[in-house]
């Protein structure tokens, strides 16, 4: 996972930071840097006309579904199973990452009064979210999913699933957001809404806008956004947010992303990623469901399509874990979960990829 689509340690966005540090750490207030990042996000992503900067995507999660029902005056919050929102108590009903490897549908500590308004459906089931809808009128204030899921496997929308959600959202009085901690400035520059052409009111952000410091970041239609103190009356703050050097790093990493060329290059060696495990796997006799879009991919031991979460979870999860310690061993570094997306970067080269095809050949045929 990460957010080093640019690579460890890039050069010059250590640069940026050692220029950066000289003229302090934090200020506890905004700073100019803030609004060149700002203005670079919005720019960027097609529904953010305001932005607020947090220190994770969890933080940007928590304050966006508190911006959903101070907006809509309604309290319940539908999300997909597998999906993961960070760790805040009201996500953590069915999330995905870790708690989905761990085998924890929800996490104890967290009360059922948290979550009695948290409601979820199967990932690609627009038949769900209509029930649910009919179900709860008048009282969702908003969907939020991964537009493509990361958190319980590289798992894509259905044709028309991302559409069908914003018609829905549209029709109910509801808002619709893009959680794109993970998809945001990786498989686009604009991230899935762009990839897509499907334009959410509020967006999370995360990871890469920090050049990989501590960042995250929420934002969306302007008349929403003016919710947020001080314009509005929604409250959310933070000492630590939009502090220099996270943005520093965000501005480099931005601008480096900015190069012609870079999202096709991303997608041409992912392509190759994916494509190359899958052929290995069919020669060593195993069973294999692979996938990318531009950065992202995934592989699941199923031959069956994943579609969601149920659909995920019947992959063959041991021997994900004997594939994961066999590539370890040969020097490459998966994230250590079947239901975990993977990410390529511009600093990975053609003989990275030859070579980690290679190990999973070396591994598959030890299994």
């Amino acid at each position: 996972m990460g957010p080093a689509i640019c690579g460890h340690a890039h050069p010059e966005v250590i640069e940026a930071l050692h220029q950066a540090l000289a003229k302090g750490t934090s200020f506890g207030a905004p700073c100019a840097l803030e609004n060149v990042l700002a203005e670079m996000v919005i720019d960027a992503v097609p529904s953010i006309e305001m932005v607020r900067f947090v220190n994770s995507g969890t933080e940007a999660c928590m304050a966006v579904q508190r911006l959903m029902r101070a907006f809509t005056g309604r309290d319940k919050l539908l999300k997909f199973e597998g999906c993961y929102h960070g760790h805040a108590d009201m996500f953590l009903v069915k999330a995905g990452s870790g708690v989905a490897t761990l085998g924890l549908p929800d996490s104890p500590g967290v009360p059922k009064s948290v979550t009695v308004d948290t409601l979820t459906a199967p990932f690609n089931d627009l038949e769900a979210v209509k029930e649910l809808f009919a179900q709860y009128p008048d009282q969702i204030a908003g969907v939020i999913l991964e537009p493509v899921v990361g958190n319980a496997g590289f798992i894509p929308p259905a044709a028309g699933f991302l559409e069908g959600l914003r018609l829905l959202t549209q029709e109910h009085g509801a808002l619709l957001v893009f959680d794109e901690v993970m998809t945001g400035f990786r498989i686009a520059y604009g991230g899935a809404q762009e990839k897509f052409g499907v334009t959410p009111d509020l967006t999370t952000l995360g990871k890469i806008i920090g050049g990989g410091l501590p960042v995250g970041a929420y934002g969306g239609r302007k008349d929403i956004m003016t919710m947020v103190a001080p314009s509005g009356p929604m409250y959310q703050a933070g000492t630590l947010s939009g502090n220099p050097l996270a943005m520093t790093a965000g501005i480099k990493t931005l601008e480096l992303l900015q190069k012609a060329g870079t999202y096709e290059y991303l997608d041409k060696i992912t392509k190759k990623l994916a494509d190359g495990w899958l052929q290995v796997a069919q020669e060593t006799g195993h069973t294999v469901t692979t996938g990318q879009i531009s950065g992202m991919f995934g592989m699941f031991f199923t031959g069956d399509a994943v579609h969601n979460y149920e659909d995920a979870k019947k992959s063959d999860t041991a021997k994900f874990g004997r594939f994961h310690r066999g590539m370890l061993e040969q020097g490459i570094y998966l994230a250590p979960s079947q239901f975990e997306a993977g990410f390529s970067s511009i600093a990975h080269t053609e003989e990275d990829i030859d070579r980690t095809i290679a190990a999973a050949r070396t591994v598959l045929s030890s299994l």
